[in-house]
């Protein structure tokens, strides 16, 4: 058994979340082997890319249905940037593909900026700021204003704003940067390229996971 299985559907930022996870001293496999899954006490649902080849490949392999059914266990789940938005209702990246559907809210692209040097691709090191709601045990908690790598062009607009435990601003527009609702928690930026500050949201985790018999 290992404390956090990393989904594998071929997308993204698989190995650095891996290095940065043992490196915190967390026990973590990279697999797509549904029952190494279903046995694990976390996962991690990672990603850089387009929303709808992401959903294809995930249901390729049937990792759709294991999310669901690990969810099903209220066991912790995960995700950062793109694996974040693939948990909502919908994306309209380049077409309208539904998600996972396990939270409520769609994912849209930001505007581009008024100013002619501004764009509609948030690039770089960008600061989060607690949301009141956030909870304690969100690990985020010591890491109010503190500035955290983000990569993406499209954002989730949630239903349910009370779900929002950081929120940052690109182009003036304030956009989500972190949800936790219950078992899930996600990060529209990447902790594992966030240096020591981004290695306190995995020593969060693993100190979760150690409270945890399976």
């Amino acid at each position: 058994m290992h404390d956090v299985a990393i989904i594998d559907y071929k997308m993204g930022n698989l190995f650095s979340v891996d290095c940065a996870l043992k490196f915190v001293g967390i026990n973590s496999i990279i697999t797509q082997d549904l029952e190494e899954i279903m046995q694990s006490k976390s996962i991690i649902l990672p990603g850089v890319g387009a929303f709808p080849e992401a959903m294809r490949r995930l249901k390729d392999k049937k990792l759709d249905t294991a999310i669901y059914n690990f969810n099903l266990k209220k066991k912790p789940i995960i995700g950062i940037c793109l694996g974040m938005q693939l948990l909502f209702s919908k994306s309209h990246e380049h077409q309208t593909t539904k998600g996972l559907g396990i939270l409520e809210g769609e994912v849209h692209k930001f505007k581009s900026g008024n100013l002619r040097h501004q764009h509609d691709f948030n690039v770089g090191w960008r600061k989060i700021n607690l949301s009141k709601q956030a909870k304690k045990n969100n690990f985020l908690e010591s890491l109010n204003n503190v500035n955290m790598y983000f990569i993406h062009s499209y954002h989730v607009k949630l239903k349910d704003e009370k779900i929002e435990t950081s929120y940052s601003e690109f182009n003036d527009q304030k956009f989500t940067s972190s949800i936790k609702k219950e078992n899930i928690q996600a990060f529209q930026f990447h902790p594992e390229k966030s240096g020591k500050k981004g290695l306190e949201i995995y020593l969060s985790l693993k100190k979760h996971l150690n409270t945890i018999n399976v």
